[in-house]
């Protein structure tokens, strides 16, 4: 009677955690007050940035982004450790299905503009369950139960520290490391003058002379658009333009 009665409790807060993170998913932030404003689906395929390994200034400082990047890896642990308690399964079997799930999940998000299908949430929430079923193995051994959890949450914590590190090993050994940002009027520009005022002064980068080009582009009710050019196929520059109303 008394593990039924204990089942029946990890199965609502099972169910009551999925429900919030669903709601995260699909309705927190705006999210349903910007459908309107989204005319084309947005499908990310390829990793970006979720190695990146914060220095001591950005734990000092971290920006909306880093708390996005800990919360969907952190979020997800607790599904590590409540769907074992609650069927038998082995880690292979655990992960193929929670990954298809997330996969289904960022579809949907993508499909009815709720969000974007984003691999990176894809191995970042992975992860987290990851992260959470090693934490659950090591942890749930002994027969008190709140010294499992207790065991469980130190063992999670001791994980997540070592994804991080790991993540920053393969982040420092793959990822390119992007050079400074600086606003155009910021730049030199041949004679080592600042390139400001209406005149269209000359910029090197890269070892070639660029002149710039008002008006080359067209805005199309955006308010912001990206351009990366290469120079001599060595160098690669990002030019970020943002729009504002006149």
């Amino acid at each position: 009677m008394q593990l039924k009665q204990h089942r029946k409790m990890m199965l609502a807060i099972t169910i009551s955690y999925t429900l919030l993170i669903l709601y995260f998913l699909f309705f927190a932030f705006g999210r349903v007050g910007k459908v309107d404003q989204i005319t084309e689906y947005t499908f990310i395929f390829l990793p970006d940035g979720f190695f990146r390994l914060p220095g001591l200034s950005d734990l000092l400082h971290p920006t909306l982004m880093d708390f996005v990047g800990f919360g969907n890896i952190a979020a997800f642990i607790p599904f590590g450790i409540l769907i074992p308690l609650l069927y038998r399964t082995n880690f292979i079997r655990f992960m193929t299905w929670f990954i298809l799930s997330i996969l289904v999940l960022e579809t949907i998000q993508a499909l009815t503009f709720l969000g974007s299908f984003d691999i990176n949430d894809v191995i970042q929430n992975a992860s987290g369950a990851a992260i959470g079923f090693g934490a659950y193995k090591l942890g749930f051994r002994m027969k008190n139960d709140w010294r499992n959890i207790v065991a469980t949450g130190i063992y999670s914590v001791v994980l997540m520290l070592g994804v991080w590190g790991v993540f920053g090993l393969v982040d420092q050994t793959f990822t390119k490391e992007m050079g400074p940002v600086m606003a155009i009027n910021e730049l030199k520009d041949s004679n080592g003058n600042p390139s400001t005022g209406t005149k269209r002064y000359s910029l090197k980068i890269g070892g070639q002379n660029v002149e710039p080009r008002y008006h080359a582009y067209s805005v199309e009710g955006k308010k912001k658009e990206t351009y990366t050019y290469m120079w001599g196929n060595k160098e690669e520059t990002n030019l970020s333009l943002n729009y504002g109303e006149v």
